[in-house]
């Protein structure tokens, strides 16, 4: 492909490639025309993408977004190769669970470093690129257990209540530049971390998770991805400042 034509193409950069929503993130954003810039993706994952036409541009050593550097190296890698930025996903994570009383300040401190302050930082390194373009898309990715008290985890959706607050604060500033930032937060995913964490490895258990949720099952990754292609392919700009769960009907 020409690079008179690359410059039509949008660019988007997912912040952690390996884990979670990042694979099939970036293959449905490859599906759309995105060229893309990735936080430690698999070699595998690389050629996939590229046969699907998208120019990839990894970055390693970047996946705990809670360094400030890490986000830097993404913005600077974008700009480096592309010029722009168009659309821009992160997730992070750090559960702590337990009752409130039987917690500890260190406790609070790594719910916070591992679910708060890498979205701040991933947010700080990436608007000011899109302040200065007048247009972008941003998409935070929190926890359903932000919209709803969560026995068993309390510092852990607070933290999450608070990192989409944020997001929603970030967004009502954003909105005089035409940038739009948003988040959503999953609950309930069949993925092998939640599976591990829930014990639903276990058929029984797992049947027991499950009639937790109104749905009455666990949610895909690949689905997700489908979820978040609006708040980041350029098709859907009229948005902001919004938090949405994905979990089943539970949030």
């Amino acid at each position: 492909m020409s690079e008179s034509s690359r410059a039509d193409r949008r660019v988007a950069m997912i912040g952690d490639a390996s884990f979670y929503v990042g694979p099939p993130l970036a293959r449905s954003l490859a599906a759309r025309d995105h060229d893309l810039v990735l936080g430690d993706p698999s070699p595998d994952l690389v050629g996939e993408l590229e046969a699907l036409g998208s120019t990839v541009v990894a970055v390693e050593g970047v996946r705990s977004l809670a360094t400030r550097e890490h986000s830097d190296a993404l913005v600077g890698a974008a700009l480096d190769r592309f010029g722009r930025i168009d659309a821009a996903a992160m997730a992070s994570g750090r559960v702590v669970t337990g009752r409130f009383l039987s917690s500890t300040l260190d406790d609070l401190h790594a719910v916070v470093q591992g679910c708060l302050e890498p979205p701040f930082h991933f947010l700080q390194a990436v608007l000011p690129t899109m302040v200065e373009q007048r247009s972008g898309q941003v998409l935070i990715m929190t926890s359903a257990s932000a919209a709803r008290a969560t026995p068993g985890a309390p510092l852990y959706s607070a933290v999450r209540a608070a990192a989409t607050h944020l997001v929603r604060n970030v967004a009502d500033e954003m909105t005089r530049h035409r940038v739009c930032v948003n988040a959503v937060g999953t609950n309930f995913m069949d993925f092998p971390e939640f599976l591990r964490a829930s014990g639903a490895t276990d058929p029984e258990v797992r049947k027991k998770v499950e009639a937790q949720v109104p749905l009455g099952r666990l949610g895909t990754l690949d689905e997700f991805a489908s979820f978040c292609m609006p708040y980041l392919d350029g098709t859907s700009t009229f948005v902001t400042g919004t938090f949405v769960p994905f979990a089943g009907g539970w949030a």
